[in-house]
C-alpha cells in the first residue's frame, strides 16, 4: 500500500505547482541584494574572486556571517536594515572555510586545511563575534564539510567528509581515509570545552554502498539533540545522539523512478525522458516536526534524483517529489537545459522555518538558481507549493530568520570575467501576492512548455504576443504568449523547421507579418574561426517552416563583427513595405558609437541603410541595440542598453525614432543618421526588482491597448541568472 500511495504522490506532484494557497497565506518578496565583492578591502581589485557559500546569523539576527572559500575567510554583513545591507568586512581563517554557525557569543567555522585527499585535516575555528578574534582552533581529525549546533546550544556536530578524489578510479569509492562525525561540547557562550579532545563518532559499517568509507556531507540537529547526517556518496542517512555519541538509527536513502523529465545531452527542454532507480544521494538535510527529515537529493557520483524526499525516523518514505522540481523549473523558464543529461535542477539546499503559523520547507536548486517554498502539512501529507524565489547563480546557503520575518540566500558562483558575481539576497515575509514570476508556461499534455533565453518580442492585432529564444537551445522556437493573464502565460511553442527538420538559429528578433507568418532575424558571427555564420532575415510561415533566408549584400556582410542582427520590425505596406533590422553594435565601416539600421524591401529584394547614434559608454563595457519595434506612422521604438548587470548597469532604455525625412541609402553610400529621444528609462524598474540588475532586456512590443511590454533574456540559466522577466512598461502615450 505504501508503494502505491507514493506512486500517486509522484503522479500528482505537478498539480501542486498551481494549487492555490490558503487565503491567510503570505509570501516572500525580495527586498535587497548584497554583492559579496562589496566586502573586499579598500584598494582591492573588485574583480577578485569571492564567494558566499554557507550563511548564518548572530543570535539576534542583525549580522550575517558567510563562508568564503576562495578568499579563505568569513565575511560579515550588517542586516540591521534588511532593505539596505551593509558590508562589515572579513576575517581570515588560515584555511578553506566550509561551513559556519553561531552559538551565544561566538561563530563556529569549519575550516579545511587538507594537504591532499589522502591526508585530510581541518579544525573548527571559534570566533568571538564582538572582537572578531579567533579564540581557539579545535582539531576535528579530518576535512569538515558541515557544522550544526543543537537547538539548546550544548553541542556542535561536524560532518567530516574526507572527500573522494574524482580523478582516482573514475571517482568511485571506497577511497580511504573514512569520514566521521565530530562532536564539540559547548559552554553557555558557545565555546567548546573539549577542544583538545573532540569526540568522534564512527560511521563505518552501516551503509550498503562502500561501508568502510562513509563520507558525511551535511548535518542538522533536532530539539532532542539528534543529529541527522547525510552520507551522500554512500546514499545513506545516519542518526546520532549528540549527548552520548551513539548512532541511534540509520537507513538507506533509496532510489526513485523519474518520468517526463528532460534527459537530452543537447541543450533542449523536452520533458519526455525517464530515468529508473536513480539513487537519491542526498546533500542537505533538515528536521521537520514529528521526527521527520527532508532531504535535497543533489546526487554525486552515480545518483541525484532531482527532487526532495520526506522520511520518518525509521527511513520510511512519507513523500517523494519525483519530477516536481524539474517541472517547476521548466514552467518558470529557469530550467538548466545543459544539465538535463546530468542532474537537472540539482537540489542541494534545505532549510526549515516557521512563518505565519506554517512550517515551511525551502529547497534550493543549484543549477536552476531558484528556491522553491512549500508548506509542510505533517505526517505523510504532500507539502503544498507556495512560491518560487529567484536567486543569484549557484544558491548554496539557505537561512530562515523567522523572528525577523526574513529569509536569506547565499549564491556562490563568482566570475567577474563572465559578469556573474556571488551575492546574498534578502527576502521579507508578508507580501499579499508574489511579484515573481511575471511569465510562466502552460501545460501541454500534462507537462509544462520549456522556454528561456527570450530574445525578441512582437505583438499581433488581437493582443497575442510572440517571442523567440536565441542560440542557447539546440533547436529554434517561437512562443505564443497570452499577456492578459497575471503572470503572462506561454500557451504554445512552434518549432522552426527547414526541409522538414528542426533548425538551429541565433534568433534575436521577431515580427508578425500582416498577411500571416513571421519575419525573424538570426544573428551571425563572421568572426568565428570555425563555421562562421551569416546574419539572416528569415521568412517563416505560421507553422514555423522557413520559406526563405535573406542575407545582406556581400560587400556589407564583409564589414560585420561578432555583434549583428538584434531586432526586426515592419513599416509601411505594399510596394512601400520595409522590414527594418537593428544591428546591435557598430561594424568595421561605421563611425564610433553608430550602429546600422537595415531596410529590406520585400517587393524588390533591395537593402538600404541608415545609422543610429548610440550613447557613448560612461564606464566599462559597451552600449548597443537589442530590439526594434514599429509604432505606426513611421515611428520606431528601440531598446538601447549596455552589457552590464548588477550595480554596474547604467543604460537600459527605450528610445523613439521618427523616420520622417529619412531616406535610407544603399551600402557604400553616405548613410543618413536618425534622431532619437529617450522615451522610457527602464533601469529604475529593473532596480526595483531588488535583485542582480538584469543585463539583457531584449524583447519589446506594443500591445493594442498602447502598453509597451518587455522580456528579458536569462541565457538559459547557464552560469547566469535564470530570472525570466516580463515587464509592463505602461502606456506608450505616457512616455510621450
Amino acid at each position: 500500500m505504501r508503494a502505491f500511495r507514493q506512486h500517486l504522490m509522484i503522479g500528482a506532484a505537478s498539480a501542486l505547482v498551481l494549487a492555490a494557497a490558503p487565503a491567510s497565506a503570505a509570501y516572500f518578496e525580495r527586498v535587497a541584494t548584497f554583492p559579496v565583492y562589496g566586502n573586499l578591502a579598500d584598494g582591492t581589485d573588485p574583480a577578485t574572486e569571492t564567494a558566499a557559500e554557507i550563511i548564518a546569523a548572530t543570535p539576534d539576527g542583525m549580522t550575517l556571517i558567510y563562508s568564503d572559500s576562495p578568499g579563505g575567510q568569513i565575511g560579515f554583513i550588517d542586516l540591521t536594515e534588511p532593505m539596505a545591507p551593509e558590508p562589515l568586512g572579513t576575517l581570515a581563517m588560515e584555511g578553506e572555510p566550509t561551513s559556519v554557525t553561531t552559538v551565544g557569543r561566538v561563530a563556529l567555522v569549519g575550516v579545511n586545511t587538507s594537504e591532499s585527499y589522502t591526508a585530510p585535516s581541518g579544525h573548527v575555528a571559534v570566533v568571538d563575534l564582538a572582537s572578531r578574534e579567533v579564540l581557539a582552533r579545535c582539531d576535528v581529525g579530518g576535512q569538515p564539510d558541515s557544522v550544526a549546533a543543537s537547538r539548546d546550544g550544548r553541542f556542535l556536530a561536524v560532518a567530516i567528509e574526507n572527500e573522494r578524489d574524482e580523478e582516482v578510479n573514475d571517482g568511485t569509492i571506497p577511497q580511504l581515509p573514512a569520514g566521521h562525525l565530530a562532536i564539540l561540547d559547548l559552554d553557555e557562550d558557545g565555546v567548546p570545552g573539549n577542544c583538545e579532545s573532540v569526540r568522534k563518532v564512527d560511521l563505518t559499517g552501516i551503509a550498503a554502498v562502500a561501508p568502510d568509507d562513509p563520507e558525511p556531507e551535511f548535518v542538522d540537529v533536532n530539539e532532542a539533540g539528534i543529529a541527522a547526517v547525510t552520507l551522500q556518496e554512500n546514499n545513506h542517512i545516519a542518526l546520532v545522539d549528540l549527548a552520548s555519541g551513539e548512532v541511534t538509527g540509520h537507513f538507506p536513502a533509496g532510489s526513485v523512478d523519474l518520468d517526463r523529465i528532460p534527459t537530452s545531452k543537447e541543450a533542449l527542454i523536452e520533458p519526455s525522458g525517464s530515468l529508473k532507480a536513480v539513487p537519491r544521494e542526498p546533500d542537505a538535510i533538515g528536521w521537520l516536526s514529528g521526527d521527520r527529515v527532508v532531504t535535497a537529493n543533489e546526487g554525486d557520483w552515480q545518483g541525484g534524483s532531482r527532487g526532495f524526499t520526506v522520511f520518518d525516523g525509521a527511513g520510511e518514505v512519507l513523500f517523494e517529489s519525483g519530477s516536481l522540481l524539474e517541472h517547476v523549473a521548466i514552467r518558470h523558464g529557469m530550467y538548466p537545459a545543459k544539465r538535463a543529461k546530468a542532474k537537472g535542477n540539482e537540489p542541494e539546499g534545505i532549510e526549515i522555518g516557521r512563518f505565519g503559523g506554517e512550517e515551511l520547507i525551502f529547497v534550493g536548486s543549484e543549477r536552476a538558481n531558484m528556491v522553491t517554498v512549500f508548506a509542510d502539512r505533517g505526517g505523510d501529507a504532500a507539502p503544498e507549493f507556495r512560491q518560487v524565489l529567484p536567486t543569484g547563480v549557484g544558491p548554496e546557503g539557505l537561512l530562515a530568520l523567522p523572528d525577523r520575518n526574513l529569509f536569506v540566500v547565499a549564491a556562490e558562483t563568482d566570475s567577474a570575467e563572465d559578469a556573474v558575481r556571488s551575492n546574498v539576497m534578502i527576502y521579507q515575509y508578508g507580501a499579499e501576492a508574489p511579484s515573481f514570476p511575471s511569465i510562466v508556461s502552460a501545460d501541454v499534455d500534462g507537462v509544462p512548455i520549456g522556454f528561456g533565453a527570450l530574445s525578441g518580442l512582437a505583438a499581433q492585432g488581437d493582443g497575442r504576443l510572440f517571442a523567440v529564444s536565441d542560440s542557447f537551445y539546440a533547436s529554434s522556437k517561437i512562443f505564443e504568449i497570452d499577456p492578459s493573464q497575471r503572470p503572462a502565460v506561454i500557451t504554445r511553442a512552434i518549432t522552426v523547421t527547414k526541409d522538414g527538420q528542426p533548425v538551429h538559429y541565433d534568433l534575436e528578433g521577431i515580427v508578425a507579418k500582416p498577411e500571416g507568418g513571421f519575419w525573424l532575424v538570426s544573428e551571425g558571427n563572421m568572426e568565428r574561426a570555425e563555421n562562421p555564420t551569416e546574419n539572416l532575415l528569415l521568412d517563416v510561415a505560421a507553422d514555423g517552416t522557413v520559406q526563405g533566408e535573406i542575407a545582406l549584400p556581400e560587400e556589407l556582410a564583409a564589414q560585420a563583427i561578432r555583434f549583428g542582427f538584434e531586432g526586426v520590425a515592419v513599416t509601411g505596406d505594399g510596394q512601400d513595405q520595409r522590414v527594418v533590422v537593428a544591428i546591435q553594435r557598430p561594424w568595421k565601416d561605421d563611425p564610433e558609437n553608430q550602429a546600422k539600421l537595415g531596410f529590406y524591401a520585400p517587393a524588390s529584394g533591395e537593402w538600404t541603410f541608415a545609422r543610429y547614434p548610440l550613447d557613448a559608454p560612461a564606464g566599462k563595457g559597451w552600449i548597443g541595440l537589442s530590439e526594434v519595434t514599429a509604432l505606426g506612422d513611421g515611428r520606431l521604438a528601440f531598446i538601447e542598453r549596455d552589457n552590464q548587470g548588477g550595480p554596474a548597469a547604467a543604460v537600459k532604455k527605450v528610445t523613439l525614432v521618427d523616420l520622417a525625412g529619412i531616406t535610407p541609402a544603399p551600402a557604400g553610400q553616405d548613410l543618413p543618421v536618425v534622431t532619437k529621444r529617450t522615451a522610457i528609462d527602464v533601469l529604475p524598474a529593473l532596480q526595483d526588482l531588488n535583485g542582480w540588475t538584469i543585463e539583457k532586456i531584449e524583447g519589446l512590443a506594443l500591445l493594442p491597448d498602447d502598453r509597451l511590454v518587455m522580456v528579458s533574456d536569462n541565457d538559459g540559466a547557464a552560469d547566469a541568472s535564470s530570472e525570466a522577466r516580463f515587464l509592463d512598461l505602461g502606456p506608450l502615450a505616457a512616455s510621450n
